[in-house]
């Protein structure tokens, strides 16, 4: 069996149109026209319906809702990534303050452990110009204690004025005391 519209359009499209008796080709070719516009024109019709139904509305709305969302998310992670590298650099800032501040102590440590050595080594020697001292005294002490018993063996054995006699002796103890604690 031979298909039918091969048979009716085996004619060049110009010679179809010319012959104004063939109507069966125009009528093929119209229905075709026809099967087509409304083989497009129904699904056309069936997605526009879909498109502006309830569901698809309210579907719209929550694209456009979790949108707006993410907007807004996407603007405060900017935000905390912001302030997330100023704390960053702000921590930067603050390591590198306490490692200078750190750096700065252990000088002053050295410093004053230099100054206490120091001190130690003045304490060290006035503690023995102490003890010189102290020894000097003594034995000025002595010397005095052995002045005075000549002194004294020296009243009895003159009866004259004792007070004139004893003050030279006693005036020279006392001027060398003096001069050997300056």
């Amino acid at each position: 069996m031979a298909p039918i519209l091969c048979d009716y359009c085996k004619m060049l499209m110009d010679d179809i149109w010319k012959e104004d008796g063939d109507k069966h080709c125009k009528l093929v070719v119209g229905i075709l026209g026809v099967l087509v516009i409304v083989l497009l024109g129904v699904p056309l019709i069936f997605f526009i319906i879909k498109a502006n139904s309830e569901a698809c509305q309210d579907g719209l709305r929550a694209v456009m809702e979790c949108r707006n969302v993410t907007y807004l998310l996407q603007q405060e992670l900017a935000e905390a990534q912001r302030g997330f590298r100023d704390a960053e650099a702000q921590a930067v800032t603050c390591n590198q303050t306490v490692m200078a501040l750190m750096a700065s102590l252990d000088a002053e440590k050295a410093q004053g452990r230099k100054k206490v050595e120091e001190l130690e080594g003045e304490i060290t020697t006035l503690n023995h110009k102490l003890q010189d001292a102290s020894a000097e005294v003594e034995r000025l002490r002595r010397e005095n204690q052995v002045l005075n018993v000549r002194i004294a063996d020296t009243n009895s054995a003159s009866s004259q004025d004792s007070s004139c006699a004893a003050e030279p002796p006693l005036l020279i103890l006392l001027l060398g005391l003096g001069a050997l604690l300056l």
